[in-house]
């Protein structure tokens, strides 16, 4: 069973960032969070893109926006959870990851172009994946897979009316709501 993890975007700015955010909620589903918290600006086609996913290709994964994403993340941390803020400025992920528990709800922060300073002093852990300007998402993928234990598994997502199988040289994709009967 994968642990319960949230992913919190914030700063997000609708038109200049509505890829990367989508993005962002498509690697938290896809590597195993079962819920995204869009923080900024309002953007329903960022929430409505992740819920057509989750329909189509299963799991249980819901997106929601958050106006104040400090009291949001507070209410979290008081009810038990731990805050990770992804950041270049943190400890080294690979050192760090083994010590974050996995028996209680994380909120994976990921920041946008303004990070509160408050940030930094409300998180259990402030974790970097590189010292140098990289991608939000790269950072995202690198440590859920890390903590996650992997890529989630076909188990995750059982429930898909999609399904993608692996091949060598092509597109192979199963549609689950075609009538099978052929009478």
């Amino acid at each position: 069973m994968l642990p319960d993890a949230t992913v919190v975007r914030l700063g997000h700015r609708q038109q200049r960032d509505k890829r990367i955010t989508s993005h962002l909620g498509l690697t938290a589903r896809a590597l195993g969070a079962q819920h995204f918290v869009l923080c900024g600006d309002q953007d329903q086609n960022v929430l409505d893109t992740l819920d057509d996913v989750t329909n189509n290709f299963g799991g249980n994964f819901n997106s929601e926006h958050q106006s104040k994403p400090m009291k949001w993340l507070k209410r979290f941390a008081n009810d038990g959870g731990q805050i990770i803020h992804l950041t270049m400025y943190g400890q080294p992920y690979e050192e760090i990851t083994p010590e974050i528990p996995k028996d209680s709800p994380i909120a994976i922060v990921v920041g946008g172009a303004k990070v509160p300073g408050e940030i930094y002093k409300i998180a259990n852990f402030n974790v970097s994946v590189g010292n140098q300007p990289h991608s939000e998402v790269a950072a995202l993928a690198l440590f859920m897979a890390e903590y996650m234990g992997g890529v989630a598994g076909s188990e995750h997502f059982s429930d898909a009316k999609l399904e993608i199988k692996p091949h060598p040289s092509g597109k192979v994709v199963i549609d689950h709501t075609e009538d099978s009967d052929t009478s």
